[in-house]
C-alpha cells in the first residue's frame, strides 16, 4: 500500500509597513496563523515594502512587535520585498520575451479623459478602467519614447495572455472559482522606477515561499483573477484561497490606515490585553 503524504500547510501575513497595525490586520493575521498552527504547518511574515515613498522602518519594527505581543509567532526569517527586486525583474523578463507586456506612457489624467470621451466612468487603477491607449503603439514609437526617458508603466496584455493560457480557475474554500482577469483590464506590473507592482510581487513571493493557502481580506478577492493568470503564465503553483469578511467601523466603512483606524499600539497603551484585542478583532467579523 502506498501512503499519500499531504503537503504541509503554509500561510503568510503580508502587511505593508506604511502605518501601525489595526484590528483588520489582526483578523487577517489570525486567519493565517490559526490555519497553519492547526495543521502543524508554517506561518510566514512578509513585509510588502516596495513603496519607498510611504514605507518606514519604524512601522516594520512595530509590526513585528505587535504580532509578538499578540502571541502570533512566525516561522523563518521575514521576507522584505525591497530586498528581492531581482526575483520580480526575472518574471518581467520572461513575460516580455513572450510579448505579453508593453510600456504605457499615459498619465492618470489622460486615462480618465479617454474613459470619459468613450462614455465610461473612471474606476481608478485597480478597476477595469484602462482603455488600452498604448497597447497598439508601434515598436518604433515605443523605442523612441523609452529613449527619451519618458515615464512609463509596464502593463500586462491580458487578452494576449489569456490566448496563451485558456480558461483558468482556483479553489476558494472548497469551491471552484472561474478566473476572469479581463475584469481588471491590463494591470500595471511595474513602473520605470520600481521593478514590480503588488500583483507581480505577491504572485512571485507566494510561489517562492511555498505558500499553499492564501488568507486575506475580501477586498483582495478581485485581485486573485490576475494572480491566477500570472501563475499560469509563469508556471507557478496555485495555492488555495480564503478571503475573509472585512472589519468595519461604526459607519460601515472598512478599517484602513488612511482613515486612522484605531491601532493595536493605541489599544496596548490604553491598557488592553492581547486577549482583549484578539476578541475585539473576532467580534467584528
Amino acid at each position: 500500500m502506498t501512503l499519500m503524504l499531504r503537503a504541509p500547510v503554509v500561510t503568510r501575513f503580508a502587511p505593508s509597513p506604511t502605518g501601525y497595525l489595526h484590528l483588520g490586520h489582526v483578523r487577517s493575521a489570525l486567519e493565517g496563523w490559526r490555519a497553519a498552527r492547526r495543521a502543524g504547518g508554517h506561518f510566514l511574515l512578509r513585509l510588502e515594502d516596495i513603496d519607498h515613498t510611504r514605507c518606514r522602518p519604524h512601522f516594520a519594527d512595530a509590526i513585528r512587535e505587535d504580532l509578538a505581543w499578540l502571541g502570533l509567532d512566525w516561522d523563518g526569517p521575514v521576507r522584505r520585498q525591497s530586498e528581492h527586486f531581482a526575483d520580480y525583474r526575472g518574471a518581467l523578463v520572461r513575460l516580455d520575451a513572450e510579448g505579453l507586456i508593453y510600456p504605457c506612457f499615459c498619465t492618470r489624467r489622460e486615462i480618465q479623459a479617454e474613459i470619459a470621451r468613450a462614455g465610461g466612468a473612471p474606476q481608478g487603477e485597480s478597476g477595469a478602467s484602462y482603455p488600452g491607449i498604448c497597447r497598439h503603439l508601434g515598436a518604433g514609437e515605443r523605442a523612441s519614447r523609452l529613449a527619451n526617458a519618458e515615464d512609463f508603466a509596464l502593463r500586462l496584455d491580458v487578452a494576449a495572455a489569456l490566448a496563451r493560457t485558456g480558461p483558468l480557475a482556483w479553489r476558494e474554500a472548497g469551491r471552484r472559482i472561474a478566473a476572469d482577469p479581463k475584469a481588471l483590464g491590463d494591470v500595471v506590473l511595474a513602473r520605470k522606477e520600481v521593478p514590480t507592482s503588488y500583483h507581480l510581487a505577491v504572485t512571485v513571493d507566494d510561489a517562492l515561499q511555498g505558500v499553499t493557502l492564501v488568507t486575506r481580506g475580501a477586498d483582495l478577492f478581485a485581485a486573485t483573477h490576475i494572480h491566477r493568470l500570472l501563475q499560469a503564465l509563469l508556471g507557478l503553483p496555485t495555492p488555495q484561497y480564503r478571503h475573509h469578511p472585512l472589519l468595519t467601523d461604526g459607519e460601515g466603512r472598512r478599517l484602513a490606515k488612511r482613515d486612522r483606524a484605531l491601532t493595536i499600539r493605541a489599544m496596548r497603551e490604553a491598557g488592553m490585553t492581547p486577549a482583549e484585542v484578539i476578541a475585539a478583532a473576532e467580534a467584528g467579523s
